[in-house]
């Protein structure tokens, strides 16, 4: 294995404060949880969030379903 092949970061869930198109590691880790069915997402996954809400979604469909739930979404 080389060296530039490890994984670093702790093991567990991460804390992440949401930002428009970034976020900041509060507490590290390697995956979050996402908001709608609960499964872990690994941060070098991590393609949707919400800045508003501060929640993760493992794909756009959960992430459309959040933002109708929460009444994000125009009508």
């Amino acid at each position: 294995m080389n060296r530039m092949d490890r994984d670093f970061r702790p093991e567990g869930e991460a804390v992440l404060e949401y930002l428009d198109g970034e976020y900041h590691v509060v507490r590290p880790g390697s995956y979050v949880i996402c908001a709608v069915s609960g499964t872990p997402i690994p941060l070098d996954a991590l393609r949707y969030w919400s800045v508003d809400l501060q929640e993760a979604y493992a794909s756009p469909a959960e992430a459309l379903k959040r933002f109708s739930a929460a009444g994000l979404t125009p009508k």
